[in-house]
């Protein structure tokens, strides 16, 4: 075996962009050694740190493919996948211990198909709260466009002597001021 191993190539601005595996690769999870990763490889391509790879590793969600006669980890392209999964839950918010949990789960059923319902029900779960952020993020921006309109009129409504204290009760804006407006002048 020899003790290269390929560095990524990927392509600027692709966040998706897989390595190519060559043709070389055997069935049955032999990976011939130019074809794997070394730890920093992997973290570089998926944007996260050594350390993070090992604690993925050290909790089980992540398992080298082997090691090098260095001793160090190598990875399939495969780990590139799995790493951002794992961010991908943690975009929805669940904890690495929670991801554990799934992972557990998962193993634990009986097939594949009990597997992939478990995964549906989380992911259906997870898109009805991320609906819902949507929605609250929406109302935000429009309060938040709202906002910026309302103080844009201040440039030209209000007098530099006018007091902070008033803007609460101001009579140049005879609309009643966004929450995020009202709110910054209420105590």
């Amino acid at each position: 075996m020899s003790s290269s191993h390929r560095h990524l190539t990927l392509i600027p601005g692709e966040p998706s962009a897989q390595p190519s595996v060559s043709e070389g690769s055997r069935p049955g999870g032999d990976v011939p050694e130019e074809e794997l990763l070394q730890v920093g490889d992997l973290a570089r391509a998926v944007g996260k740190t050594v350390r993070a790879i090992h604690l993925y590793e050290e909790l089980g969600l992540l398992k080298a493919h082997e090691r090098s006669k260095g001793r160090y980890r190598l990875f399939t392209s495969d780990a590139i996948v799995r790493v951002r999964w794992i961010g991908k839950l943690q975009s929805l918010g669940l904890s690495l211990t929670e991801i554990q949990g799934i992972e557990r789960a998962r193993n634990d059923v009986p097939s594949a198909q009990s597997a992939a319902a478990r995964l549906r029900e989380l992911y259906q779960g997870k898109l009805l709260e991320t609906r819902a952020k949507i929605d609250e993020l929406r109302a935000l921006e429009t309060e938040l466009v709202a906002s910026l309109d309302y103080l844009a009129g201040c440039n030209t409504a209000c007098e530099s002597e006018v007091k902070v204290e008033c803007c609460p009760s101001c009579e140049r804006h005879p609309e009643t001021p966004p929450e995020l407006v009202a709110g910054a002048n209420v105590h």
